[in-house]
């Protein structure tokens, strides 16, 4: 099983990123894709999720407006784009597949700065 997330980097407050996280070694479409992130010091917290059968979709108070979680269940991969990117967003970011069992990636830097 992994997941493997790309896309981070470094970018401008105002700017956009587009992590993916590309899934392999398990039945992707029957599960909940999440993000999750942690700033230095700080808890990691949920910033977006998508189910699998209905494809609704959560966000942090934070980011609502702003982030938008999608699923491409035939590529077995799921995305997270980030717009008007904040100081504040910065962070490692982390996908999570969770349903029978839980599985998380080894994250992706995202660092907001100008």
């Amino acid at each position: 099983v992994q997941l493997v997330e790309s896309g981070g980097g470094l970018v401008q407050p105002g700017g956009s990123l587009r992590l993916s996280c590309a899934a392999s070694g398990f039945t992707f479409s029957n599960y909940v894709m999440s993000w999750y992130r942690q700033a230095p010091g700080k808890e990691r917290e949920l910033v977006a999720l998508i189910h699998s059968a209905c494809g609704s979709t959560n966000y942090a108070d934070s980011v609502k407006g702003r982030f938008t979680i999608y699923r491409d269940n035939a590529k077995n991969t799921a995305y997270l784009q980030m717009n008007s990117l904040k100081p504040e967003d910065t962070a490692v970011y982390y996908c999570r597949a969770y349903r029978w069992n839980d599985y998380w990636g080894q994250g992706t830097q995202v660092t907001v700065s100008s």
